[in-house]
């Protein structure tokens, strides 16, 4: 416990985070980390991304990137570290760095912050790095589908029951993970399911100043397998009695082949945006769709914070029925579901959100109601809780 006279501290981990303010990195980790920092002194420690502060402090958040490579090679973490091996399998040679460069890093935040509790951010690498590193402080780890639904050799499976067993509390982002945490024999008392949350007044503002477009379908997120937006291209490609165009948000890997395969369609890829501009082309489109699927690495959302955005801004909603999907969009109600993959169903559901004006007028109103339960507050203050009984 900390000293009476003093705040408790936290110090944060995670591996994706924003080197700038709206650079369009998600930033679900700082948004939460905000929150934190209501109650605890916080600090956040990642690794170094081209064009950042080496240390900063972002509204009362001390953040710091530690370097992990030359910095001529040095890409694994900036982004998606496993999307990023799997674009390039030659960036594999970075991990072991990266561990060894954050393993050195919370020993000095131990030794100079003395954290009293730390927050992980994905099982791995995080957490792993926390148990070894600070085995004496408790931990929260944080998972957000990736470090459990990708990783599934044997032995990355005992790595990850080692650690998760040895953490003060597991959170997750939807239901379907945690009962894969039991099963790997994470004690239900010591796990709990708390998604990330979505700071609704710059959404309410994004759908105060933004007309929305007839015919736009808008799509964001990485363009990686498991985003599905191939599926949603498809999908669009086979309605020609209704006039569309879809946006589509993001960069990554598959931005060649996904360009390929639009050619002839009414398709803009804006590219990485931020934050601010993120939200008003969510406010602007008639149809957001979440067209997910599971990769063939077995890597699948968790709760995508998009979706949580689209919520907020009341879009009309098409997503896969994926269980931290499910969470958020009731079918018929805030939103329509299909099956993950499953073009025609897709293609259905889009054909009769962009003709259905009374449907989607309720999907909408659903959405934005649904969005409330998952606030920056709300998720915040379950955060802070977690945090708080780690410390007992």
């Amino acid at each position: 416990m900390p000293a009476p006279d003093r705040r408790p501290r936290v110090l944060v981990l995670a591996s994706t985070f924003p080197a700038r303010a709206d650079d369009g990195v998600p930033a679900f980790v700082l948004d939460l980390a905000r929150h934190e920092a209501q109650e605890f002194d916080t600090a956040v420690l990642t690794p170094r991304v081209p064009d950042a502060a080496r240390s900063e402090v972002v509204d009362g958040v001390r953040v710091v990137r530690f370097p992990y490579f030359p910095r001529r090679f040095e890409d694994l973490a900036d982004g998606a570290i496993l999307d990023n091996l799997a674009e390039r399998r030659s960036r594999i040679v970075q991990v072991p760095a990266l561990m060894a460069a954050q393993y050195a890093a919370v020993r000095r935040a131990v030794r100079s912050f003395r954290p009293d509790v730390i927050h992980a951010h994905w099982a791995i690498p995080q957490a792993l790095v926390a148990t070894l590193a600070a085995p004496g402080v408790p931990r929260v780890v944080t998972t957000h589908g990736g470090d459990v639904y990708a990783l599934r050799a044997a032995p990355l499976v005992r790595l990850k029951r080692w650690v998760l067993g040895r953490a003060a509390h597991v959170t997750t982002v939807n239901g379907e993970m945690r009962e894969r945490l039991t099963s790997w024999g994470v004690p239900e008392t010591r796990s709990s399911v708390v998604p990330m949350g979505v700071d609704l007044e710059p959404a309410a503002a994004a759908r105060a100043r933004t007309v929305r477009q007839p015919g736009r379908v808008v799509a964001v997120g990485r363009l990686v397998e498991k985003k599905g937006f191939g599926t949603l291209l498809e999908a669009l490609r086979g309605i020609d009695d209704v006039p569309w165009e879809l946006v589509v948000v993001g960069d990554g890997p598959y931005r060649t082949r996904l360009q390929d395969q639009a050619a002839g369609l009414p398709v803009t890829f804006t590219g990485q945006r931020g934050k601010t501009e993120v939200l008003d082309t969510l406010a602007s489109a008639e149809v957001v769709a979440l067209p997910s699927v599971p990769a063939a690495n077995g890597d699948q959302e968790g709760l995508p914070v998009t979706l949580l955005e689209a919520a907020a801004v009341g879009a009309a909603v098409v997503a896969s029925d994926l269980p931290g999907i499910r969470d958020v969009v009731e079918h018929d109600v805030s939103g329509l579901l299909v099956p993950p993959g499953d073009v025609a169903s897709l293609r259905a559901a889009l054909r009769r959100a962009l003709t259905d004006d009374e449907a989607r007028a309720r999907w909408q109103q659903g959405a934005t109601a649904a969005a409330a339960a998952f606030s920056g507050e709300r998720i915040g203050e379950r955060y802070r809780a977690v945090l708080r009984d780690a410390l007992r």
